[in-house]
């Protein structure tokens, strides 16, 4: 167990809070812009983290989304291992890609790995380009009425000759674990209603606000973007929490106003660099979606990969911050495999 060290910027009293580390889900933060000491403490079992004010900038500290990603598919594991050993049933997943899109066809790779790795069934449809919606529909149903599949997933985009809103309405809201159904969004945003399912890239952004111990209820929160995937999702989930929540989008005046007032920032608007230092409030949390390719010549690649905030003037105003990558990004394939895992449960009523 670590001890927290915080010290008020206004009155330098100094308030000692325990604390876990990331793993299992504790770090507090304060809007306290200082310097950060750890040191081991005198269990030598752990160390005293000390936040005092300063009146030059510091780092802020990294969310480390890999970490928390990794803690639960551990998590997961046991349980999928538990629910194999006392009722015979392995969660399935099935991933129906279409198309060719390299990137798509990493993204159901990775997610086939990580099914692997805490022992749930992976099934992967691949259809051409050019196949009909019939086709896809007609996968869909078949894995609808499969009882050894929990969860489906279609992996967007689909070709433009195809209606998205048709194929996804198409899926079983029973193993809609990409929450994107219409039902699961509008129980979502409905009060006293509860989705089956949540969006995993929303769900993954609020779980790790919850691992590090962020308090949401009461602060102001700012979501910059309203796609169906992850803006307005993420927008209501915040809600659901009690923050005040603003939505900044591509018709919104004085952005980077609006912005200033957050103590909570979740970036999903696909822009590099979007978000610039002066943006941001001293001692907010970011949450940076984005992942977008920059030219680099001294790249391996010749690019690297930013997010929606300009990290390198973030990190000197913000308390806390999500890398890209390393940040969102395997919190969205863990809350897919949780999403499994809870559906599974969920039909065959194992607790």
């Amino acid at each position: 167990m670590a001890s927290l060290m915080f010290t008020d910027c206004s009155s330098m009293s100094s308030t000692l809070l325990h604390v876990n580390g990331p793993r299992r889900g504790a770090i507090l933060f304060r809007q306290c812009v200082g310097q950060l000491r750890l040191r081991s403490t005198a269990s030598g079992r752990g160390c005293s983290l000390s936040i005092r004010c300063s009146s030059s900038p510091s780092s802020a500290t990294s969310v480390d989304g890999k970490a928390v990603a990794k803690t639960i598919r551990d998590e997961i594991a046991i349980d999928v291992s538990r629910m194999k050993e006392s009722i015979g049933v392995v969660p399935g997943l099935a991933v129906i890609l279409v198309g060719d899109r390299k990137d798509s066809a990493t993204y159901v790779r990775n997610k086939k790995k990580a099914c692997e790795s805490v022992g749930i069934k992976s099934l992967e449809v691949r259809l051409a380009e050019d196949c009909s919606e019939e086709q896809v529909l007609k996968s869909i149903s078949c894995f609808n009425d499969d009882p050894s599949i929990h969860g489906i997933l279609v992996q967007l985009p689909l070709p433009s000759h195809m209606d998205e809103q048709n194929i996804l309405n198409a899926v079983s809201i029973e193993k809609d674990v990409d929450g994107f159904h219409p039902l699961n969004i509008g129980r979502l945003a409905m009060r006293g209603r509860d989705p089956l399912f949540v969006p995993c890239t929303p769900k993954g952004c609020i779980e790790l606000l919850h691992r590090y111990n962020v308090e949401i209820k009461g602060k102001r929160a700012v979501v910059i973007g309203r796609s169906n995937i992850v803006g307005m999702p993420a927008a209501l989930l915040l809600q659901r929490e009690d923050a005040t929540v603003s939505i900044i989008h591509s018709r919104t005046k004085n952005p980077e106003e609006i912005t200033r007032e957050a103590d909570i920032i979740i970036a999903a608007v696909g822009q590099p660099n979007m978000v610039r230092g002066s943006w941001i409030k001293p001692g907010a949390v970011i949450i940076d979606v984005g992942i977008n390719p920059v030219d680099d010549p001294n790249a391996p690649r010749g690019y690297r990969l930013v997010g929606d905030v300009c990290y390198e003037e973030a990190c000197k105003i913000a308390s806390a911050i999500t890398p890209v990558p390393g940040g969102v990004g395997p919190m969205t394939i863990a809350m897919l495999l949780s999403n499994t895992l809870i559906s599974a449960k969920r039909i065959h009523n194992f607790k």
